[in-house]
């Protein structure tokens, strides 16, 4: 029998979506599902961007494209990008994507050798480890502590693994599943590290608009970063456009002309008239997003009360993203219980609440005590919230 190539035994997959096959097998079973399990958005792409995408439809931009992307997106890329961090991009520093996510693998291609050390978020998006040990590299997890007020980021953890072999580090502020937020300190001190170690930075800022009340700050305003960090783009949650598949690069001319190159062996372009459409969305009517806005916050504090409302929960309100990430020592205790697949699926049968684990968000390094589960409440209206809420309180608070 012919066997395949190796290398996909160090393939990973983002593991949300296990649960999410595991909520609609319930589903199915005719039960109500109140789905808190993946970072899906069940609201509409703003009007202006949808009429947009038919009228370049129509117009007949349906062909081939720059595998860089249409200069007039990129333009309009390198202007809104670049005014909201404070630094000055250029059209030539942007390359289109087909999402957020091929970013990452295409990063890494362009600065890490078979061998070489990446440093990257654990708990955190699971790709970026799956895209460097399936490139031949050694993926080396940096952790948090928990706070009073959510999630800092291990420096010392990281300073302690920062090797000879190191050639990049993973940056997600505004992260995912932990909504943990850097302080200005704590961003200069990663700003520092990779300075000092001459490191590649990837700064994933998918969520990056995703913020209630307060703007956001970038790792590249820092002086010595903009040179050496490539910005992980993507439309999909600030326009609610998950399924549109639409994001960029932006970086340095040498590692975004290294990542065209691989634009044109991968995917040839980006869909054509979404491009067009992307420019509406960057320069045309700004209140949809608001309103989206709007609405997660409301559905923030919704599920923020709903957990907190719990006995043996207490979780930080974050400013950014839209998942909360509850340590469950205290219900695991009561329950009895030690595997959090176990309290997973007593309460998605119970109650019809489905939620990730902490496992699904990179392999649990050795030491790892404290049990926590994330909740997403992009895809589930506030009613529904407030619904399940109540019933998972019930179950939580039972032996």
């Amino acid at each position: 029998m012919k066997k395949l190539a190796y290398r996909l035994d160090n393939l990973g997959t983002e593991t949300a979506f296990a649960v999410s096959a595991q909520a609609r097998a319930w589903a199915d079973k005719g039960h109500k599902v109140y789905p808190f399990h993946l970072g899906d958005i069940n609201l509409p792409t703003p009007e202006n961007v949808v009429e947009a995408a038919n009228k370049y439809s129509r117009e007949g931009k349906n062909g081939y494209c720059p595998s860089e992307g249409i200069p007039e997106l990129r333009d309009a890329m390198a202007q809104d990008v670049g005014s909201k961090r404070g630094v000055t991009y250029t059209p030539d520093q942007v390359s289109i994507q087909p999402g957020g996510k091929p970013t990452i693998g295409k990063f890494i291609q362009s600065v890490m050798n078979p061998g070489d050390e990446v440093l990257y978020p654990n708990p955190g998006y699971p790709i970026y480890e799956s895209q460097i040990e399936y490139h031949g590299g050694k993926a080396v997890p940096y952790s948090y502590f928990e706070t009073d007020t959510g999630f800092d980021i291990d420096l010392d953890g990281i300073r302690n693994a920062i090797t000879e072999k190191t050639v990049a580090l993973v940056y997600n502020n505004y992260q995912n599943p932990i909504s943990a937020e850097s302080s200005q300190v704590e961003m200069e001190a990663i700003a520092a590290l990779a300075i000092k170690h001459d490191l590649w930075v990837l700064s994933d800022d998918a969520y990056y608009e995703v913020r209630y009340g307060i703007e956001p700050r970038s790792i590249v305003a820092i002086p010595g970063m903009q040179e050496r960090t490539v910005i992980l783009y993507t439309f999909s949650k600030r326009f609610a456009m998950t399924g549109w598949r639409l994001g960029a690069s932006i970086g340095p001319k040498d590692v975004i002309a290294s990542i065209n190159r691989l634009n044109v062996n991968d995917e040839s372009c980006t869909n054509h008239f979404h491009q067009w459409a992307m420019i509406e969305a960057l320069t045309g009517d700004t209140s949809g997003p608001h309103q989206l806005l709007d609405t997660l916050q409301k559905r923030r504090d919704a599920t923020a009360e709903g957990l907190n409302a719990i006995n043996g929960i207490q979780v930080a309100i974050p400013n950014s993203t839209f998942y909360l990430f509850p340590n469950v020592n205290e219900i695991m205790k009561r329950k009895g219980m030690s595997n959090l697949k176990e309290l997973q699926l007593q309460a998605l049968e119970h109650t019809g609440v489905s939620f990730c684990l902490r496992e699904h968000f990179g392999r649990p390094v050795i030491g790892e005590k404290d049990h926590f589960i994330r909740f997403a409440y992009s895809g589930i209206t506030e009613d529904e919230i407030r619904e399940g809420m109540a019933k998972l309180k019930s179950c939580f608070e039972s032996p």
